[in-house]
């Protein structure tokens, strides 16, 4: 087939890239997008790990379990009765499936809208010149195509354990994860990290007994000491069991007879835990595998992700490239925030992410999620700063909806009032963060927000009260 001809070809179909093709579009290129994601049909499935096999289908299970425990758990408080409470979690993962689908559906929907051409299939380097990339499209059938600019959005894998593989039937990685077919009587998840914590919430509603063991000696190291702990216990009050401290041994699949996972806990005895199945969840590893970089000389780093500059070039005269597959944190709405300053760049725009206001959310019950700096980083860098905290069981929303766990906490610089970070855990924290960000991204003062009028009853309240704390002046605590 003849060579066609691109302004702009983006490898990888992931929030980083559907997204980065969309600006691209917009802004008068032409513009290619290739993803070799297929759905079990063997359709067309964009939208990356994100959501195939993560933030989407992740999102509809914890829905769906949360459904479940409330109608078991607490339902009974509002006077609803429910006898024979059963769940079908064949229809459970097809519905998450559905979600899936309609997510996949909408990008298709969207590259036809702004005149994207998709190409299904893995894209790699053929060769450079002066005309452009060269990019080979191996899929059903093969084809070359050229881009005079590239942007790689090729995402991550999950981290295996060494010498465990994944079987996807009882070693799972989030992609089995999401998948179990029947509620497993014992669950074993490595890593306390974002997936394994809501992976561990959402077999655990529906009758798993889970474990989880952590290398590190601490919970959640990344978020703030005091939400931490807070979020501790109240996965310790639900059941979840979380040793810290641990060192995994040997990992053996038994096929029928589940897994058998050899460790040292922390006080150094030996121990085996002997479960249904294994989720593995210590990171993800960024995937460069077959794009072919040496062809064109693309610059790589030791952990195989894409060298970049602060603007997202790489090594190579107009190949860009966002995401996972880059420095920063591995987070979907990051690399949409990359995706769209590369297109603006190409068009001569000056795009900008700001790393320092960048959300973080677990989804738990209670959720979790912070942005800017935590108290202990604080320290650490030795900045005066003032804290602030609310209660949501001072929240009238929050005794309304019966969710009163956890807290806002404000962060303010000593001298200027500043707000240096906001960390939330508790009812739709998800939400609430983005207040915060706004706040952060105008360099507002915790005063700004504290006088601002936030609507009664509503759980933002809690926000504006945990920026009155931070000069000792709530009014309903």
């Amino acid at each position: 087939m003849a060579n066609k001809q691109f302004d702009v070809v983006v490898i990888g179909g992931g929030p980083g890239g559907y997204i980065a093709a969309i600006r691209a579009a917009q802004l008068g290129f032409n513009t290619a997008c290739i993803d070799e994601w297929k759905n079990k049909d063997g359709k067309p499935a964009p939208g990356g790990t994100c959501t195939n096999v993560g933030c989407i289908p992740s999102k509809a299970l914890l829905q769906s379990s949360e459904n479940f425990e409330h109608a078991g758990k607490h339902f009974a408080d509002h006077g609803i009765s429910v006898s024979g409470l059963s769940i079908d979690i064949g229809k459970m993962i097809a519905r998450k499936d559905a979600v899936v689908k309609q997510n996949n559906d909408g990008i298709l929907y969207l590259f036809k809208k702004n005149k994207v051409s998709f190409f299904h299939g893995r894209g790699s380097f053929v060769k450079g010149g002066a005309d452009g990339y060269e990019i080979k499209v191996a899929g059903a059938s093969e084809e070359t195509i050229t881009g005079k600019h590239v942007i790689l959005a090729t995402g991550s894998n999950p981290r295996a354990l060494p010498g465990v593989d994944f079987d996807e039937t009882n070693i799972l990685s989030n992609d089995g994860a999401l998948r179990i077919p029947a509620v497993p009587k014992k669950l074993a998840l490595i890593g306390s990290g974002v997936i394994g914590l809501e992976m561990g919430s959402v077999w655990r509603r529906v009758g798993a007994e889970v474990t989880v063991l952590e290398a590190l000696p601490t919970f959640l190291g990344a978020v703030d000491e005091q939400i931490a702990k807070e979020a501790r216990k109240a996965f310790d009050k639900q059941g979840l069991k979380i040793e810290l401290g641990v060192k995994v041994g040997e990992v053996k699949n038994l096929g029928d007879k589940g897994v058998s996972v050899a460790y040292t806990d922390a006080k150094g005895e030996a121990r085996t835990l002997a479960v249904d199945k294994l989720i593995v969840s210590i990171g993800r590893v960024p995937n460069t595998t077959g794009l072919n970089a040496e062809a064109v000389g693309l610059k790589l780093d030791e952990r195989g992700a894409i060298v970049v500059d602060d603007e997202c070039r790489t090594s190579l005269p107009n190949v860009w490239a966002v995401g996972d597959v880059v420095r920063g944190p591995m987070l979907a709405h990051k690399a949409e925030e990359e995706g769209v300053a590369v297109a603006e760049r190409i068009a001569g725009q000056h795009g900008h992410v700001n790393f320092n206001t960048i959300p973080w959310v677990i989804y738990t019950s209670p959720e979790i999620a912070w942005v800017g700096r935590t108290e202990q980083q604080l320290k650490a860098d030795g900045v005066a700063y003032k804290a602030g905290t609310f209660p949501f069981m001072a929240n009238g929303r929050a005794r309304a909806l019966g969710d009163t766990t956890g807290m806002v906490k404000f962060l303010a610089d000593a001298k200027t009032d500043e707000i240096l970070g906001v960390h939330i855990v508790g009812p739709m924290a998800s939400e609430l963060i983005s207040e915060a960000v706004v706040a952060m991204e105008f360099r507002a003062s915790s005063e700004d927000i504290a006088r601002i009028c936030h609507a009664h009853p509503s759980l933002s309240e809690a926000t504006k009260e945990a920026a009155l704390a931070v000069d000792k002046r709530t009014l309903n605590f």
